[in-house]
C-alpha cells in the first residue's frame, strides 16, 4: 500500500445530522430492582459483596430493540441509619472493570463514607462478565508496544497506518453488532439506567481517568440526577478530539514525570540505581532506545519477543504511572546497558487481552471521528519528534480510529458549566497518563459547578492510590459531608 497517497476518510452523513434525526434517549422502561445474589467469578471478593444482571437497550435510540447484560455489584451501607444513597465507582479504560471494586478499593473509603453509601461496581458494556465483544486479532497485534502507535526508528508511520487498517478492519468484522453501539454517551445511559433500577433519585460518583470523563458525561446528560461527584486524575474533555487529547497529553506526561523517575533513579542507596546524577538519567534513556532501535535483543517470552526501541519506550510510559513501578523501568535499562534482558513479564490472558482490546477501539472511535489523512499524522508525528524525544512522537500518531468504517452516531458532548455545583476534581500535579493541563481543561469547562484540588504528587490515580494525605481527606470530608473547599486549592 502506497501509503504517501492512501487517504483513510470515508464520506458519510454528518454526525449532527445523524442526533438531529433520532428519536429523544432517556431512561425509561427500566426494572423497578435488581435480583441481587451470590457472586461468581470474583475470588476474594468480600463476603458482603452481591452481584445481579441489569438488561439494558444495545442501541438506546430504539429502548424496545435487542437487550444486552451488564454485570453489576454492590456492598450495601455499612450504616442503614445514615445511609445516603449509591457511590458508583466508574472504573478506567475504555476496557477497564470496577465490578469487584466494592470488596477492592472502596474499602480504602473511611467508615464515615462506607456507612453512607452502598458501593456499587459494574463492567461496562462490551467488558466481559458483561455481554461482550472481541476482534480476534492476531497476537502479534496485542502487543502494548503495538497497539500504541510508536513509530518506526527512522519517524516512519507506514506501519503504523498499516496496522491501524488492519485492527480496525477486523474489529469491525468481528465485533458484531455491538462494537458499534461502543461509546462514553451509551455508558452515560447505561449508569441512568441502573440508576433507576437501583430506585435511586440521584447518584454519588468516583470516576477515575477514563471514568472522569464517563463521569463528566453523565453529568452534562443527566445533571439533576448527580448528587456528589469525584472525579480523579481527569481527562481533556475536548469534545473536537477527546481520545486523541488524551494520547497527546502522554507528550507533557512524561516530560511531567520523568524528572521524578531520574531523581529516584540516581539516588544513593537505590539498589536500582542507573546513573550517579539525575541529569544523566534522560541521556542514557534515548541512547539505549536509539541503540536497542538498531540492535534488538532476543527476549524469549516476552510479547514482543524482543527488547527493541519502542518496548523501552512503552516500559518507561507504563512504569510512570506510579512509583512503586520505577523499579520495572530500571532494570530493564540496566539489563540493557549489559545487553541482557530481565525476566519475561508477565501477560494477562489472551482473552482478556482481545476483550480489552476491543472495548478500547470501538469505544475511542465510536465517539469522534479521527483525521483518516495519513499526511497529518506524518505532520504531527514529526512536530512531536523534535519536540518530545522521550516519547517519540507516540502521542501524536494514528490509532486504528483512522481507519474505522464507521461514523460516530452523535457527535461528543460538550462539558459545560450548566448543572449543580457537586463536582470535586481532584488532580496530582505529575501524571503521565491524565496530566495537569488536561485536568485544567476540564476544570475550565466545568465553570462554577466544580473546585479542583491539585496534589504536590508522582503518579495516576489520586484519592487513596498515588496522590496525599491532604488530597484525601479533601475528598473523603466531601464525600462524607457534602463540603468542598470554597474554592481551587494546593495540597502540598
Amino acid at each position: 500500500m502506497p501509503s504517501t497517497t492512501r487517504t483513510l476518510a470515508l464520506t458519510a452523513v454528518p454526525a449532527a445530522l445523524l442526533v438531529a434525526l433520532l428519536p429523544p434517549l432517556t431512561a425509561q422502561a427500566v426494572p423497578a430492582s435488581l435480583d441481587w445474589g451470590p457472586c461468581a467469578g470474583t475470588a476474594g471478593a468480600d463476603p458482603r459483596q452481591e452481584c445481579a444482571t441489569l438488561r439494558v437497550p444495545m442501541d438506546h435510540a430504539d429502548p424496545d430493540g435487542p437487550q444486552i447484560s451488564l454485570a453489576v455489584s454492590r456492598i450495601p451501607a455499612e450504616n442503614p441509619t445514615s445511609r445516603r444513597g449509591a457511590l458508583f465507582l466508574i472504573p478506567g479504560g475504555p476496557g477497564g472493570s470496577s465490578l469487584n471494586d466494592p470488596s477492592g478499593k472502596g474499602q480504602k473509603l473511611p467508615q464515615g463514607v462506607r456507612d453512607q453509601y452502598d458501593l456499587i461496581g459494574f463492567a461496562p458494556r462490551g467488558v466481559s462478565p458483561s455481554a461482550s465483544v472481541g476482534c480476534g486479532l492476531d497476537h502479534a497485534d496485542l502487543a502494548t508496544s503495538k497497539l500504541r502507535p510508536w513509530p518506526a526508528p527512522d519517524g516512519s508511520i507506514d506501519g503504523n497506518i498499516a496496522t491501524a487498517e488492519r485492527v480496525a478492519t477486523t474489529c469491525a468484522r468481528n465485533g458484531g453488532e455491538l462494537i458499534r453501539h461502543l461509546s462514553t454517551r451509551d455508558n452515560a445511559r447505561d449508569l441512568d439506567r441502573l440508576r433507576a433500577a437501583l430506585g435511586e433519585r440521584k447518584i454519588s460518583a468516583w470516576g477515575v481517568s477514563y471514568g472522569t470523563y464517563v463521569g463528566a458525561v453523565y453529568s452534562q446528560m443527566f445533571p439533576h440526577r448527580t448528587d456528589r461527584i469525584v472525579l480523579d486524575s481527569n481527562d481533556d474533555p475536548d469534545p473536537t478530539r477527546v481520545a486523541r487529547a488524551w494520547l497527546a497529553g502522554h507528550e507533557q506526561g512524561v516530560e511531567d514525570t520523568f524528572p521524578h523517575f531520574a531523581a529516584w533513579a540516581s539516588a544513593p542507596g537505590n539498589p536500582d540505581r542507573v546513573a550517579d546524577t539525575a541529569a544523566e538519567v534522560r541521556p542514557l534513556f534515548l541512547r539505549l532506545a536509539a541503540r536497542l532501535d538498531r540492535e534488538p535483543i532476543p527476549w524469549p517470552g516476552a510479547h514482543p519477543e524482543e527488547l527493541n526501541g519502542n518496548v523501552l519506550r512503552q516500559t518507561m510510559l507504563d512504569s510512570l504511572y506510579r512509583p512503586s513501578r520505577y523499579p520495572t523501568l530500571a532494570k530493564l535499562m540496566r539489563a540493557a546497558r549489559q545487553g541482557t534482558v530481565p525476566p519475561a513479564p508477565a501477560a494477562p490472558p489472551e482473552s482478556v487481552l482481545q476483550n480489552v482490546t476491543a472495548v478500547g477501539v470501538g469505544t475511542l472511535c465510536n465517539d469522534v471521528a479521527w483525521p483518516g489523512s495519513a499526511a497529518v499524522y506524518r505532520k504531527d508525528v514529526a512536530e512531536s519528534r523534535a519536540k518530545f524525544p522521550l516519547t517519540a512522537g507516540m502521542p501524536r500518531n494514528a490509532m486504528p480510529c483512522a481507519a474505522w468504517p464507521y461514523q460516530p452516531r452523535e457527535a461528543p458532548v460538550r462539558i459545560t458549566g450548566r448543572g449543580p455545583s457537586n463536582v470535586l476534581l481532584i488532580q496530582n500535579e505529575r501524571d503521565v497518563a491524565t496530566p495537569l493541563g488536561g485536568a485544567l481543561k476540564l476544570r475550565e469547562a466545568f465553570g462554577r459547578r466544580a473546585v479542583m484540588v491539585t496534589v504536590d504528587s508522582t503518579g495516576h490515580d489520586a484519592y487513596l492510590a498515588n496522590g496525599n494525605e491532604c488530597g484525601d481527606r479533601t475528598v473523603s470530608h466531601y464525600l462524607a459531608t457534602g463540603e468542598r473547599p470554597r474554592q481551587d486549592t494546593y495540597c502540598r
